[in-house]
């Protein structure tokens, strides 16, 4: 959910998960207040899968509301952003799979894989294992930020060889171990 302010004018953003890379642009003089939700977690009145790599806006109610599943909501704030969420969560319009937090836990042995998977994709809109790539190049992006050597990060994340960890970030998080750990494309790579 992304709330936005620009020109006078604020909107409320459902943005859905993303599996590719995308820039955004936000400029100066507006202001961005964003809540990400965790791996799991849905809103049971939109379909995750129609969100994949989208947004809807949902439409104002006045200056300063929204209107979500037939009531006017105060747009939230960075103050305020925790008791709007406890709201949602608390009339039902915000929740979490119990299977696939289990899952993504590693304590669901008792469901079968069709049916996680199947799960998976209801709630999230993503398969698991995209959900799996997702989290593995983001934590080797943090790595690289953090100033691990790339061929480091390559062992550590269990990727094959340093072209496949290049194509996996290029492809989830738009840019490549290089631009990550902070190298121009005339610095030096030592193998």
């Amino acid at each position: 959910m992304v709330v936005s302010q620009r020109d006078g004018k604020t909107t409320m953003t459902m943005r859905g998960p993303q599996t590719k890379s995308m820039s955004l642009f936000c400029s100066a003089d507006g202001d961005w207040v964003g809540i990400r939700f965790k791996v799991g977690t849905f809103m049971p009145r939109f379909n995750p899968g129609s969100l994949v790599n989208k947004d809807c806006n949902l439409p104002n109610a006045g200056d300063r509301s929204f209107w979500l599943d037939g009531s006017a909501w105060q747009f939230p704030d960075f103050e305020n952003a925790d008791s709007f969420v406890a709201r949602l969560v608390s009339v039902g319009l915000l929740a979490r799979d119990p299977v696939v937090d289990g899952a993504l836990r590693g304590e669901c042995d008792d469901v079968s894989a069709r049916s996680m998977q199947r799960r998976f994709v209801q709630t999230t809109g993503l398969t698991r294992s995209t959900i799996r790539q997702i989290e593995r190049a983001r934590s080797a992006m943090v790595q690289l930020k953090q100033g691990v050597p790339i061929l480091d990060v390559v062992h550590e994340s269990g990727y094959y060889d340093q072209p496949h960890l290049t194509r996996s970030l290029k492809r989830w998080l738009g840019e490549t171990p290089a631009e990550f750990a902070g190298l121009s494309q005339f610095d030096q790579v030592s193998v």
